[in-house]
């Protein structure tokens, strides 16, 4: 992502950076908390050669989210749905990004046509347990030391109908970026979207 590529959409004052590229069928995509919406570029890139629209969501607040809070972050993320006129769609994220994707799915319910975890964190807020009736698709690296897959095989097990789980074999917590091609092929598969 460039310079040119960003956008900032500025409602009620607040920065919130975003990129909007493709046409199909909407995949919204927010990174780790303070992590840059480049971070998703190689999988967003990907996912563009297989017709989707990929929308990536950026905080309001550069390098850290600091004063904002969970619910505010999935606000942000709707507000530049409506913004682009998404009435709905797959929203995702990697690490803390997915919390706050699952926090979308639960506060508009039905905006949310699923929700992509890249690397599940643990010990979500009340605002982030999982939606009832949303499917749940996570992707997780098999040596991700700072959101282990432990993380996603629980989120599983306490959904087994609704979550459904691949680990990456050999990919570590940027999987999203090393193992793009893997993490696009196993999204579109999932998602079935020819």
């Amino acid at each position: 992502m460039t310079d040119t590529d960003r956008h900032i959409f500025e409602p009620d004052g607040r920065a919130v950076p975003y990129v909007d590229e493709g046409s199909g069928p909407a995949l919204v995509l927010v990174p780790g908390k303070g992590i840059d919406p480049v971070h998703l570029g190689t999988l967003a890139h990907v996912m563009l050669e297989e017709d989707f629209r990929i929308v990536r969501v950026g905080s309001r607040h550069a390098g850290a989210d600091e004063g904002t809070t969970l619910l505010e972050a999935a606000q942000d993320v709707v507000d530049v749905m409506d913004h682009l006129g998404i009435a709905d769609a797959w929203v995702g994220g990697h690490a803390f990004g997915g919390t706050v994707a699952r926090a979308v799915a639960r506060a508009h319910h039905d905006r949310v046509n699923g929700v992509l975890l890249l690397a599940v964190e643990s010990d979500v807020p009340a605002e982030a347990e999982l939606a009832d009736g949303i499917p749940v698709l996570v992707l997780q690296g098999s040596d991700d030391d700072i959101t282990p897959p432990a993380n996603g095989e629980a989120l599983r097990d306490a959904a087994p109908g609704l979550v459904s789980l691949v680990t990456i074999d050999g990919a570590g917590h940027l999987f999203a970026a090393t193992h793009a091609g893997e993490a696009a092929a196993v999204i579109e598969d999932y998602l079935d979207w020819d």
